[in-house]
Protein backbone atom coordinates (compact mmCIF):
# COMPACT_ATOMS: atom_id res chain seq x y z
CA UNK A 1 0.00 0.00 0.00
CA UNK A 2 1.56 3.80 -1.30
CA UNK A 3 0.90 6.44 1.41
CA UNK A 4 0.41 9.40 -0.60
CA UNK A 5 0.79 13.26 1.00
CA UNK A 6 0.17 16.51 -0.54
CA UNK A 7 1.39 18.77 2.06
CA UNK A 8 -0.49 22.32 0.88
CA UNK A 9 -0.15 26.37 2.58
CA UNK A 10 -3.58 25.47 4.34
CA UNK A 11 -4.50 21.72 3.82
CA UNK A 12 -2.28 18.42 3.58
CA UNK A 13 -4.12 15.79 1.66
CA UNK A 14 -3.14 12.03 3.12
CA UNK A 15 -4.24 9.64 0.58
CA UNK A 16 -3.43 5.44 0.58
CA UNK A 17 -3.36 3.68 -3.10
CA UNK A 18 -3.55 -0.41 -3.59
CA UNK A 19 -2.42 -0.55 -7.17
CA UNK A 20 -4.21 2.21 -8.98
CA UNK A 21 -7.02 2.09 -6.98
CA UNK A 22 -6.91 5.06 -4.24
CA UNK A 23 -8.20 3.26 -1.16
CA UNK A 24 -8.98 6.58 1.25
CA UNK A 25 -8.08 9.89 1.36
CA UNK A 26 -8.41 12.50 4.17
CA UNK A 27 -7.45 16.47 5.06
CA UNK A 28 -5.84 17.96 7.85
CA UNK A 29 -4.79 21.51 8.65
CA UNK A 30 -1.18 22.50 8.23
CA UNK A 31 0.52 23.73 11.09
CA UNK A 32 4.03 24.49 10.82
CA UNK A 33 4.42 23.96 14.79
CA UNK A 34 3.01 20.57 15.01
CA UNK A 35 5.84 17.66 15.80
CA UNK A 36 6.98 14.37 14.27
CA UNK A 37 4.63 12.76 16.60
CA UNK A 38 1.35 14.94 15.94
CA UNK A 39 1.30 14.34 12.44
CA UNK A 40 2.22 10.74 12.86
CA UNK A 41 -0.64 9.89 15.27
CA UNK A 42 -2.71 12.11 12.48
CA UNK A 43 -1.85 9.70 10.27
CA UNK A 44 -1.95 6.17 12.32
CA UNK A 45 -6.10 7.86 12.60
CA UNK A 46 -6.51 8.27 9.23
CA UNK A 47 -5.36 4.82 8.51
CA UNK A 48 -7.53 3.46 11.10
CA UNK A 49 -10.49 5.37 10.67
CA UNK A 50 -10.65 3.50 7.24
CA UNK A 51 -9.32 -0.24 8.68
CA UNK A 52 -5.68 -0.25 8.05
CA UNK A 53 -2.96 -0.27 9.97
CA UNK A 54 0.34 1.50 9.19
CA UNK A 55 2.38 -2.11 9.02
CA UNK A 56 0.13 -2.03 5.43
CA UNK A 57 2.17 0.26 4.13
CA UNK A 58 4.89 -0.35 1.28
CA UNK A 59 6.06 2.65 0.74
CA UNK A 60 5.58 6.28 1.00
CA UNK A 61 5.73 10.25 -1.11
CA UNK A 62 5.11 13.50 -0.05
CA UNK A 63 4.97 16.34 -2.04
CA UNK A 64 5.49 20.03 -0.44
CA UNK A 65 5.30 23.88 -0.91
CA UNK A 66 5.91 24.29 3.21
CA UNK A 67 9.61 23.77 3.04
CA UNK A 68 9.53 23.82 7.17
CA UNK A 69 6.92 21.07 6.88
CA UNK A 70 8.18 18.48 4.71
CA UNK A 71 11.41 17.20 6.89
CA UNK A 72 8.82 17.10 9.84
CA UNK A 73 6.55 14.76 7.89
CA UNK A 74 9.02 12.45 6.33
CA UNK A 75 9.89 11.70 10.04
CA UNK A 76 6.80 11.56 11.22
CA UNK A 77 6.23 8.92 8.71
CA UNK A 78 9.55 7.36 9.33
CA UNK A 79 8.16 6.93 12.99
CA UNK A 80 5.10 4.92 11.69
CA UNK A 81 6.68 2.11 9.50
CA UNK A 82 10.32 1.41 7.79
CA UNK A 83 10.02 2.48 4.25
CA UNK A 84 11.35 4.87 2.27
CA UNK A 85 10.22 7.95 1.66
CA UNK A 86 10.10 9.93 -1.11
CA UNK A 87 10.21 13.97 -1.67
CA UNK A 88 8.96 15.65 -4.76
CA UNK A 89 12.25 17.59 -5.53
CA UNK A 90 15.50 18.11 -7.54
CA UNK A 91 16.79 14.67 -9.23
CA UNK A 92 12.87 12.79 -9.15
CA UNK A 93 12.01 11.32 -12.30
CA UNK A 94 9.03 13.11 -13.68
CA UNK A 95 8.37 12.61 -17.54
CA UNK A 96 7.54 16.33 -17.20
CA UNK A 97 9.58 18.80 -19.50
CA UNK A 98 9.57 22.11 -17.88
CA UNK A 99 9.64 25.28 -20.14
CA UNK A 100 9.73 28.11 -17.54
CA UNK A 101 12.91 30.58 -17.18
CA UNK A 102 13.82 29.21 -14.36
CA UNK A 103 12.44 25.01 -13.89
CA UNK A 104 13.50 24.73 -10.63
CA UNK A 105 10.83 27.15 -9.15
CA UNK A 106 8.21 25.11 -10.25
CA UNK A 107 6.07 24.05 -7.03
CA UNK A 108 6.37 20.65 -6.64
CA UNK A 109 2.11 20.74 -6.21
CA UNK A 110 2.23 22.13 -9.72
CA UNK A 111 4.60 19.48 -11.45
CA UNK A 112 2.38 16.64 -9.47
CA UNK A 113 -0.54 17.97 -11.05
CA UNK A 114 0.31 18.27 -14.26
CA UNK A 115 2.21 14.51 -14.73
CA UNK A 116 -1.39 13.00 -13.19
CA UNK A 117 -2.95 15.11 -15.98
CA UNK A 118 -0.90 14.71 -18.51
CA UNK A 119 -1.47 10.84 -17.84
CA UNK A 120 -5.18 11.06 -18.01
CA UNK A 121 -6.82 13.30 -20.07
CA UNK A 122 -6.18 14.86 -23.35
CA UNK A 123 -3.43 17.45 -24.26
CA UNK A 124 -3.19 20.49 -24.54
CA UNK A 125 -4.41 21.16 -21.21
CA UNK A 126 -4.90 24.13 -18.41
CA UNK A 127 -4.85 22.69 -15.14
CA UNK A 128 -6.83 25.05 -12.71
CA UNK A 129 -5.63 24.52 -8.93
CA UNK A 130 -7.80 26.42 -6.34
CA UNK A 131 -5.92 26.51 -3.11
CA UNK A 132 -4.89 28.87 -0.64
CA UNK A 133 -3.79 30.85 -4.21
CA UNK A 134 -5.01 29.83 -7.35
CA UNK A 135 -3.03 28.54 -10.12
CA UNK A 136 -3.08 27.65 -13.78
CA UNK A 137 -0.26 25.02 -15.21
CA UNK A 138 -0.33 25.15 -19.13
CA UNK A 139 0.77 22.05 -20.81
CA UNK A 140 0.85 21.52 -24.95
CA UNK A 141 0.60 18.07 -26.94
CA UNK A 142 4.10 17.52 -26.61
CA UNK A 143 3.37 17.09 -22.90
CA UNK A 144 6.15 20.51 -22.06
CA UNK A 145 4.94 22.31 -19.07
CA UNK A 146 4.68 26.07 -20.57
CA UNK A 147 3.98 27.84 -17.81
CA UNK A 148 0.79 29.34 -16.05
CA UNK A 149 -0.90 31.85 -14.00
CA UNK A 150 -0.64 32.49 -10.02
CA UNK A 151 -3.20 34.67 -8.21
CA UNK A 152 -4.96 34.87 -5.18
CA UNK A 153 -6.92 32.18 -3.60
CA UNK A 154 -10.47 32.83 -3.02
CA UNK A 155 -10.48 31.91 0.58
CA UNK A 156 -7.34 34.21 0.96
CA UNK A 157 -9.47 36.69 -0.97
CA UNK A 158 -12.50 36.47 1.40
CA UNK A 159 -10.08 37.02 4.53
CA UNK A 160 -8.50 40.18 3.09
CA UNK A 161 -12.06 41.66 2.42
CA UNK A 162 -13.11 40.83 6.44
CA UNK A 163 -10.19 41.63 7.70
CA UNK A 164 -9.55 44.97 5.97
CA UNK A 165 -13.11 46.21 5.83
CA UNK A 166 -15.09 47.06 8.84
CA UNK A 167 -18.75 45.80 8.32
CA UNK A 168 -18.70 43.14 6.14
CA UNK A 169 -18.71 39.64 7.52
CA UNK A 170 -17.39 36.04 6.91
CA UNK A 171 -19.33 34.27 4.98
CA UNK A 172 -19.70 30.59 3.55
CA UNK A 173 -18.59 29.68 0.07
CA UNK A 174 -21.64 28.71 -1.10
CA UNK A 175 -23.50 30.64 -4.78
CA UNK A 176 -26.27 32.72 -4.17
CA UNK A 177 -29.41 32.35 -6.20
CA UNK A 178 -29.03 35.37 -8.16
CA UNK A 179 -26.00 37.22 -9.73
CA UNK A 180 -27.05 40.70 -8.28
CA UNK A 181 -27.01 40.80 -4.31
CA UNK A 182 -30.41 42.04 -2.04
CA UNK A 183 -27.95 41.60 0.85
CA UNK A 184 -24.64 42.42 2.02
CA UNK A 185 -24.24 38.28 2.54
CA UNK A 186 -25.36 37.38 -0.99
CA UNK A 187 -23.74 40.22 -2.91
CA UNK A 188 -20.28 39.06 -1.22
CA UNK A 189 -21.12 35.60 -2.04
CA UNK A 190 -21.89 36.61 -5.85
CA UNK A 191 -18.51 38.30 -5.79
CA UNK A 192 -16.74 35.62 -4.65
CA UNK A 193 -18.40 32.75 -6.05
CA UNK A 194 -19.05 34.01 -9.54
CA UNK A 195 -16.29 36.65 -9.50
CA UNK A 196 -13.90 33.83 -8.83
CA UNK A 197 -15.71 31.86 -11.77
CA UNK A 198 -16.22 34.89 -14.59
CA UNK A 199 -12.19 34.95 -13.76
CA UNK A 200 -11.27 31.46 -14.36
CA UNK A 201 -13.64 31.58 -17.80
CA UNK A 202 -11.79 34.90 -18.86
CA UNK A 203 -7.84 33.20 -18.33
CA UNK A 204 -9.37 29.94 -20.08
CA UNK A 205 -10.06 32.18 -23.06
CA UNK A 206 -6.80 34.03 -23.31
CA UNK A 207 -4.81 31.42 -22.79
CA UNK A 208 -6.55 29.18 -25.62
CA UNK A 209 -6.02 32.57 -28.04
CA UNK A 210 -2.53 32.81 -26.72
CA UNK A 211 -1.93 28.99 -27.62
CA UNK A 212 -4.03 29.35 -30.76
CA UNK A 213 -6.06 25.97 -29.43
CA UNK A 214 -8.64 24.62 -28.09
CA UNK A 215 -7.60 23.13 -24.49
CA UNK A 216 -8.88 20.14 -22.09
CA UNK A 217 -9.90 22.01 -18.85
CA UNK A 218 -9.08 20.27 -15.66
CA UNK A 219 -9.43 21.91 -12.08
CA UNK A 220 -8.63 20.39 -8.23
CA UNK A 221 -8.08 21.41 -4.99
CA UNK A 222 -9.92 22.38 -1.80
CA UNK A 223 -11.86 25.03 -3.56
CA UNK A 224 -12.28 23.42 -6.94
CA UNK A 225 -15.99 21.65 -6.61
CA UNK A 226 -17.51 24.71 -5.06
CA UNK A 227 -16.79 27.07 -8.12
CA UNK A 228 -16.08 24.64 -10.87
CA UNK A 229 -19.68 24.01 -11.65
CA UNK A 230 -20.32 27.92 -11.96
CA UNK A 231 -17.68 28.49 -14.62
CA UNK A 232 -19.29 28.58 -18.14
CA UNK A 233 -16.20 26.35 -19.93
CA UNK A 234 -16.77 22.87 -19.94
CA UNK A 235 -14.16 21.63 -17.14
CA UNK A 236 -13.22 18.54 -15.61
CA UNK A 237 -13.27 18.05 -11.53
CA UNK A 238 -10.56 16.03 -10.32
CA UNK A 239 -10.13 15.94 -6.26
CA UNK A 240 -7.66 13.81 -6.45
CA UNK A 241 -5.27 14.77 -9.15
CA UNK A 242 -2.17 15.64 -7.18
CA UNK A 243 -2.88 12.33 -5.39
CA UNK A 244 -2.64 10.37 -8.55
CA UNK A 245 0.28 12.29 -9.74
CA UNK A 246 2.36 11.27 -6.55
CA UNK A 247 1.08 7.63 -7.05
CA UNK A 248 2.56 8.25 -10.85
CA UNK A 249 6.03 9.72 -9.94
CA UNK A 250 6.21 7.10 -7.20
CA UNK A 251 5.99 4.20 -9.27
CA UNK A 252 8.25 5.54 -12.00
CA UNK A 253 11.15 6.64 -9.68
CA UNK A 254 10.51 3.19 -7.69
CA UNK A 255 10.71 0.98 -10.63
CA UNK A 256 14.28 2.96 -11.85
Amino acid sequence: MLLAIDIGNTNIVFGCFDGEEILFRERAATSQRSTPLEYAAVIRTALQLHGFEAASISGAIISSVVPTVTSTMKRAVEKLVDVRVMVVGPGIKTGLSILIDNPAQLGSDLVVGAVASMNEYPLPQIVIDLGTATTFSVINEKRDFLGGIILTGMAVSADALTSKTAQLPKIAFEAPKRVIGTNTVDSMKSGLMFGTASMIDGMIDRIEEELGTACTIISTGGLAGTVTPLCKHDIILDDDLLLKGLRIIYNKNNKA
